[in-house]
């Protein structure tokens, strides 16, 4: 590129940087592992394609002891990024889930939809969708079916859960199957809600006197989804005019873990307290891990408060009561 087009325009830190040519180089969440037997974990996977159309993929995890006709519970993963980055092969997350897989003994898709700004929002929620719909496919005998879904997965044991931008698709997917065909299909037993990525304009709690930390995560927002809500739109505020009732959420139980220093904490405690006023029936506990950041156990997962996180989640997976 020439000094003109070399020039960069818009600076996302520390997610990807716009040049003025248009041009776009992601600076965080690039790498990629492939998948295979996890020596450490005894954890198998493997990517398979979900949407041809698309382009849309996906790996897959099952513990590699399991046997076949073993019916286990299913975990749909959404990574986080800010939609922007990131991948189920990036290495930080590959090392995640096959932790969440063996520590919880559960099957794990975790969904690679499309990013933005090539793909635009909605696309993410979209790719997102179109995971669940073929998750539901596996109840038909057309003989197309994924061979571990179809003789390892328990369809009344479906569990949405990811962190961040994740955590943000995570909620969504689980108000809109409520009242879909797809709600009929199979059961969302619970959600997972991990230091999620809710926002909006006006700012709470630690946003006020963090100026720097808020004119960012307002940054990031705007440039995935320019449309004329801004930061009040209901993809990232749930609260707004014109958001679903929290009442809506198809499933009984809701893990929320919130980080202590992670800028968004607060919008995640405000989720669980709305979720807990609300009419829905169902069951939430919360979490905070002390002294930590956002997304820490994605990025230190060898940290005991990592392990801590992954042992409460993979209680939460298995019904397990007072898990945090």
């Amino acid at each position: 590129m020439g000094s003109n087009d070399s020039q960069v325009v818009l600076d996302l830190f520390p997610w990807l940087k716009v040049y003025k040519d248009g041009s776009i180089e992601r600076t965080a969440g690039v790498e990629v592992v492939p998948p295979g037997l996890d020596p450490e974990t005894n954890v198998l996977s493997k990517d398979i394609v979900l949407t041809p159309e698309t382009g849309v993929s996906a790996r897959i995890y099952r513990p590699n002891f399991v046997t076949k006709h073993q019916k286990l519970p299913l975990v749909v993963y959404f990574h986080g990024g800010a939609f922007c980055v990131a991948s189920p092969a990036f290495p930080n997350y590959h090392t995640s889930l096959n932790k969440l897989v063996a520590e919880a003994n559960v099957i794990a898709l975790s969904v690679g939809y499309r990013l933005a700004p090539e793909h635009p929002l909605p696309a993410a929620y979209e790719d997102s969708w179109a995971a669940l719909r073929w998750v539901a496919l596996h109840e038909e005998e057309d003989g197309q079916n994924e061979t571990w879904i179809e003789d390892y997965v328990d369809l009344d044991q479906v569990y949405l859960v990811g962190d961040s931008a994740g955590a943000n698709i995570a909620h969504h997917l689980a108000l809109r199957i409520k009242d879909s065909d797809l709600g009929q299909r199979f059961k969302i037993l619970g959600i997972g809600i991990i230091h999620s990525y809710f926002w909006g304009t006006n700012p709470i709690g630690s946003e006020v006197a963090d100026r720097f930390r808020k004119e960012l995560v307002d940054k990031w927002w705007l440039y995935v989804c320019p449309s004329d809500k801004g930061c009040d739109d209901p993809l990232i505020n749930p609260f707004v005019d014109g958001s679903p009732d929290l009442a809506g959420l198809a499933c009984r139980r809701v893990l929320v873990v919130v980080a202590e220093k992670d800028i968004l904490k607060d919008r995640g405690r405000f989720y669980y307290d709305k979720l807990v006023k609300s009419e829905w029936k169902g069951k939430a506990e919360i979490m905070e891990n002390e002294g930590e950041d956002h997304v820490f156990h994605i990025f230190n997962p060898e940290s005991d408060k990592a392990k801590s996180l992954i042992k409460c989640l993979a209680a939460f997976l298995n019904q397990g009561k007072g898990y945090c």
